[in-house]
């Protein structure tokens, strides 16, 4: 079998070529169809998830050679394979992470280079997949690091933040008692799923004592900084070292809790932060575990999904389907 489908020479990407607010940097710019290297995937672009970590790229988290492209979260196609990866063939979907930090270009284009990839099971809409691999990888990460101890409970505050609706699900999958905090959009949603739910704000203590007959063994924090932290640390029975923070990054350090920026990566290998993709896009093809989605969008309407993402309201992950347009 020939090891590549022959794509047009140029293609469509967003990406920015100096660092600054998103909005002010990034462009649709016309680029050469990048070519798989060793251990390396090209595919067709059907889905791209687009995640605040994207904005954060523009500022200049992670800096790195420019011009580069942001979309970290793909699926579709395979259209090249390069030397050395024999786990995919051409045609087969995929999803799975694209290589931003490689390329000049990312998953917002209509090809991508992909570093991880795992067959799209049957049932499994490529959209839906190309929902997963941000908030599945970052809630199994944190909450790996908390510890997955059946039986015990677990407060995700932001459960309705796309990694804390993942978080919900992994931990309810693994045996874990779950109170969740979320607003209206998905509280319903939560209940059924088998978690524990209350509202966000002032006296949330009380309500968590109220909610559990059981001590909370560990907090995972996903919901935008809203100075509940010291709340959090109550919760905890004042022991920050049982928190973890993805989001309130700048005040959880002064308080003793833990965040991702600390936390030991050493410790937590690419193989134990994807392993998990193939049991849980199983799982997402027979209904039992999702990612929302809050709006997908043609790859020329980027600049809506960018407005979407930073008013802070999208509620669900946001795509853009590259493939919609070709």
């Amino acid at each position: 079998m020939a090891d590549r489908i022959t794509p047009p020479d140029t293609m469509r990407t967003v990406r920015f070529r100096e660092y600054g607010e998103p909005a002010d940097v990034l462009r649709l710019e016309i680029a050469s169809v990048p070519a798989p290297s060793p251990g390396r995937i090209r595919i067709a672009v059907h889905a791209c998830g687009l995640a605040p970590a994207d904005w954060a790229l523009c500022r200049g988290l992670f800096a790195g050679d420019l011009p580069r492209g942001i979309g970290c979260d793909v699926a579709g196609t395979v259209e090249a394979v390069g030397e050395g990866v024999t786990d995919v063939a051409i045609g087969d979907p995929v999803f799975g992470t694209a290589d931003y930090a490689g390329q000049p270009s990312a998953g917002a284009a209509d090809h991508a280079i992909m570093d991880h990839w795992y067959t799209v099971p049957e049932g499994l809409d490529l959209i839906q997949a190309a929902a997963l691999p941000m908030a599945l990888s970052t809630a199994y990460w944190h909450l790996t690091r908390l510890g997955l101890s059946a039986g015990s409970t677990l407060l995700v505050n932001g459960a309705g933040t796309t990694i804390g609706y993942a978080a919900v699900q992994i931990a309810l999958h693994r045996g874990l008692h779950v109170i969740a905090t979320a607003g209206e959009t998905y509280a319903p949603q939560l209940k059924n799923l088998g978690a524990t739910v209350t509202a966000y704000g002032d006296g949330l203590p009380d309500r968590v004592a109220a909610l559990s007959d059981t001590p909370i063994d560990i907090v995972f924090d996903t919901a935008p900084p809203n100075g509940a932290l010291p709340d959090l640390i109550r919760i905890a029975d004042d022991d920050p070292q049982r928190i973890l923070t993805c989001s309130d990054l700048a005040t959880a350090p002064d308080l003793g809790a833990r965040d991702t920026f600390h936390e030991d990566r050493t410790t937590f290998t690419d193989a134990d932060r994807f392993s998990h993709f193939p049991e849980f896009a199983h799982l997402a093809a027979k209904g039992k575990f999702t990612v929302p989605v809050a709006g997908t969008f043609p790859l020329d309407q980027w600049r809506t999904a960018l407005d979407i993402s930073q008013s802070g309201h999208a509620r669900g992950k946001l795509l853009l389907l590259p493939g919609s347009q070709r």
